[in-house]
């Protein structure tokens, strides 16, 4: 299955709280999007690394999305090796993206920076034709995106790049929730965690108006690029 954009993340719900919105928008316009999260995020404080699997499919299902998958790599300790890199070329060799969208490149959570750059150089790498992989026992043609983009997380960050989601804004919030399990819910018993408290919602919809003020609309996402945006005329800017 070949799709539009790809978006690959550390952690399951790292896309919806960052990026769901820009992939909701696509697959609105009749794009085709999909998730690779790398790991379960089985060092989280709440939930269990079966829930948030089980959570991960029923945000996937409420964005849209063609595919999601998860790699299992080891939360907390995956590393940009050369192993970890030929699972991720085989994630974009298998649906051959226009567009991925990755991880901040710098950012609170040490798994971010170090999934961003696992992203990055498995993009670059997964063009190259001396580099074989196999996926269910055929062997795998080059490809590489045209673009990386990366969303911002917890860390502000002046965007390259602002998307207007204004339109899909209520559905990434249904999307966020579907991970119950790690966000604000006054009947939890479970220990209370940096994104657990109805602050850290505040700053969601927050972040998502201060982007959306920036560039005259209700909602938007930012993102930064490592090359320099371009665009085919002047009229593609708002």
């Amino acid at each position: 299955m070949k799709l539009d954009i790809l978006a690959l993340a550390a952690h399951p719900d790292d896309v919806e709280l960052s990026c769901a919105g820009t992939l909701i928008k696509a697959i609105q316009s009749g794009k085709k999007a999909g998730v690779v999260d790398f790991t379960q995020g089985e060092l989280g404080t709440r939930g269990t690394p079966q829930i948030r699997l089980s959570e991960a499919q029923a945000a996937g299902e409420i964005m849209g999305l063609s595919a999601r998958e998860n790699l299992g790599f080891r939360d907390g300790f995956f590393k940009n090796d050369e192993g970890h890199q030929l699972e991720v070329i085989k994630m974009i060799r298998k649906y051959q993206p226009e567009i991925v969208l990755a991880n901040a490149i710098k950012d609170r959570h040490s798994d971010h920076g170090r999934a961003s750059e696992l992203a990055r150089e498995a993009c670059f790498l997964s063009g190259l034709a001396m580099i074989k992989t196999e996926l269910n026992g055929e062997e795998q043609k080059p490809w590489r995106p045209k673009t990386v983009y990366h969303y911002i997380q917890s860390i502000p960050h002046n965007p390259d790049v602002i998307v207007d989601v204004s339109s899909a804004w209520d559905t990434k919030i249904k999307a966020v929730k579907a991970f119950k399990s790690q966000f604000f819910d006054p009947e939890s018993k479970e220990p209370q965690t940096y994104i657990s408290s109805p602050e850290f919602w505040q700053m969601i919809e927050s972040r998502g108006i201060h982007y959306g003020h920036e560039i005259g609309v209700k909602y938007g996402e930012g993102f930064t690029v490592e090359r320099t945006p371009g665009v085919s005329t002047i009229f593609d800017l708002i």
